[in-house]
């Protein structure tokens, strides 16, 4: 077929891959809410999300890197509001952590019930920027936090959130964390 102005779509070839993402990242979540992980096909998330494989594959290697890109974009407004204010405390930023984690409630609650929250731990390292190159001291200080905070966001899901974002921020500090 020869293009013309009709047969061209007027979105860009950016604005046509993040609808893509978009469309599937919605389709993986309705799944979701109905059934296990292990339970979705390619082919069935790309029927429901209107694409073709290629488009699913261009994007994503895995189903859980859709998981793992949306929890980038959702913890990118967390990770900005720490960056805008980073001579906050340690213990501020965690309380923005509980924040964000409350706010988005149905997304993090499903996850828990798809026992996918395991996602979340790769997100908190990078957060917390741990790298190889880091003096050992500082490595381990940020892997003290990381490891401890998912921990406690895990029991904390596991737990059905029952403390309030403020609660555990305050269970946190009494830590001396």
């Amino acid at each position: 077929m020869k293009q013309n102005k009709e047969t061209v779509s007027t979105m860009s070839n950016e604005g046509r891959n993040q609808y893509v993402i978009e469309h599937i990242t919605e389709a993986l979540l309705a799944l979701l809410s109905e059934k296990e992980m292990e339970d979705i096909s390619i082919s069935e998330l790309c029927d429901r999300a209107g694409v073709g494989r290629a488009s699913f594959y261009r994007n994503f290697n895995s189903k859980e890197d859709i998981l793992r890109a949306y929890i980038d974009k959702l913890f990118g407004g967390w990770k900005s509001k720490w960056e805008e204010n980073n001579n906050l405390p340690l213990s501020a930023g965690i309380g923005m952590i509980f924040d964000h984690f409350e706010q988005h409630r149905a997304f993090y609650g499903l996850l828990n019930e798809r026992r996918l929250i395991y996602l979340l731990k790769d997100v908190i390292l990078a957060s917390l920027e741990m790298k190889p190159g880091l003096p050992k001291a500082e490595a381990y200080s940020k892997a003290f936090v990381a490891y401890s905070l998912y921990g406690w966001i895990e029991v904390w899901f596991q737990r059905g959130m029952q403390e309030s974002a403020g609660e555990m921020k305050q269970l946190f500090q009494n830590q001396g964390l």
